[in-house]
């Protein structure tokens, strides 16, 4: 399908794409490695897409943002499961997803999507939706950047109704939740799927908000703490909670799946891993330490604005 609203959706994606890299490229002080990607004729999906990737930098480890737009015969599993009506049918999907990892402990993880999946059953006219979201996953608790982090999470949805924070805010505390685990990923934030709410303009609209808030939502809280001192403990503990980050990717996560499901390009999908990360058996944090109050204050779900 080639129609004016697909083409300005990807307009629109490859933009922000470039926004996102050159501001954290300026903060860290290093580039992004531009790795442009093309599917080969005669692959189960057509497309292509830019990994942009910053490897070893002055304030990340890994920072990964691609930009993709993919066509396929068929739809995967994990985007019918909620549409039961359009299996088999062929679909075309396009988004940009980054996740950061900074090397600071004390500097949170963050994860960005945002994405159109039109779904094209035959004879039948397309059927879009929407989804994505951001949301902050911290080592060390801030009360200050939760709140920063949440109010422009909501300030971004305010034009779209009252309604909409509420709703995303908790779909995110229960979709980035590692049930095997029963604990939260992170601090949370806001997720949406299968959304086209007021048509395609109005939910193209709400996507574009929420994509254009994350620089303001994140760079502030990486100002505040990429220079704090840390040591051996804080490595540590950065490296275990990290452990959970890998786990809720492969186990949970609905884009992991569909990317490897449709046939997507495995070292895009995967750039969202830390480039280090721990496991212990049976870790628990001292009682009473800054480790333990991540758990106890900040995995929780709580209202944060």
């Amino acid at each position: 399908m080639n129609d004016s609203r697909t083409e300005e959706v990807r307009g629109w994606l490859t933009g922000l794409q470039r926004r996102i890299t050159d501001g954290i490229a300026a903060v860290d002080g290093h580039a992004f490695r531009a790795d442009a990607w093309r599917k080969a004729p005669g692959e189960p999906l057509q497309g292509d897409g830019v990994t942009m990737i910053l490897e070893e930098g002055g304030v990340f480890e890994r920072a990964g943002c691609g930009f993709s737009h993919v066509r396929g015969p068929k739809l995967p599993p994990s985007a019918t499961q909620h549409r039961p009506e359009l299996v088999g049918a062929a679909f075309e999907a396009m988004g940009v997803s980054l996740v950061f990892h900074p090397r600071n402990p004390y500097t949170p993880t963050v994860h960005l999507n945002v994405r159109m999946l039109a779904a094209l059953p035959q004879g039948a006219e397309p059927v879009y939706w929407f989804g994505g979201g951001m949301d902050l996953t911290p080592y060390y608790g801030f009360e200050e950047d939760a709140v920063h982090f949440h109010t422009l999470c909501r300030d971004a949805l305010v034009p779209f109704g009252a309604d909409k924070y509420p709703r995303f805010k908790k779909w995110c505390d229960e979709y980035f939740f590692l049930k095997h685990r029963n604990e939260p990923r992170g601090i949370g934030g806001i997720f949406f799927d299968d959304h086209f709410e007021g048509g395609f303009d109005t939910s193209f609209a709400m996507l574009r908000a929420v994509g254009d808030a994350f620089l303001p939502a994140y760079l502030p809280i990486v100002a505040r703490r990429k220079d704090t001192p840390w040591g051996e403990r804080e490595r540590a503990h950065q490296l275990l909670r990290r452990g959970r980050y890998v786990e809720f990717n492969l186990v949970w996560d609905r884009g992991t799946h569909f990317g490897l499901q449709s046939g997507g390009r495995t070292e895009s999908i995967l750039m969202s891993m830390p480039p280090h990360a721990r496991w212990a058996y049976d870790h628990q944090p001292a009682p009473g330490t800054p480790e333990a109050e991540l758990t106890e204050r900040f995995l929780t779900g709580k209202d944060w604005v």
